[in-house]
């Protein structure tokens, strides 16, 4: 038998990449890479791994059904992280802010039940979320701020594999730039 006449195997699946759902508060575009070190200031939303092309999907639909830009006020400070390293900036509650982030977990997760991937930390999403904003240096936002959140997007946490760089790979909202980086 030679290779045109062998048994066609199972297709492979796509292989998990590792993304995380933010609302840039600084103008972020498509396409541009950013230093993982160095993130322009957002309000994360979901981190996860998933296949490139159900993420974008799943995310897409979830953002799709909101009805616009959402107004949040920042709150006092914090400390996150391993031992409290990571200084932020909180967000007032907002309904509208715990709906995007809750439709956006309910997607991924009817995507991750259909194949391989995974919810980074489980805990800190649905009543567990609290959305803020880490203090980048001197770039932060202050208590009493009044956003408006308008440029959603997914990021890829490494792009063709390098974990030293992030770069924005899809967004949606009145406020981002339209388009999908390599599809």
């Amino acid at each position: 038998m030679d290779a045109n006449e062998a048994p066609v195997g199972p297709a492979q699946a796509e292989p998990a990449g590792a993304f995380v759902v933010v609302a840039f508060v600084e103008p972020t575009r498509v396409g541009v890479p950013f230093s993982k070190r160095h993130w322009p200031l957002h309000v994360t939303l979901l981190r996860f791994d998933a296949p490139r092309v159900p993420a974008l999907e799943a995310v897409g639909r979830a953002i799709a059904a909101d009805d616009g830009p959402i107004p949040v006020v920042v709150g006092a400070d914090a400390d996150f992280g391993y031992r409290g390293r990571v200084r932020v900036s909180l967000v007032e509650p907002e309904p509208r802010l715990q709906a995007v982030h809750d439709r956006i977990v309910a997607e991924v997760s009817a995507v991750l039940e259909a194949g391989a991937g995974r919810i980074h930390s489980p805990q800190h999403t649905g009543r567990g979320f609290r959305p803020h904003i880490s203090v980048q240096g001197e770039r932060r936002v202050h208590s009493g701020d009044r956003l408006i959140l308008d440029n959603f997007a997914l990021v890829d946490m490494a792009p063709d594999g390098d974990t030293s760089v992030r770069v924005s790979v899809a967004a949606w909202g009145e406020g981002a730039e339209r388009g999908v980086r390599g599809t």
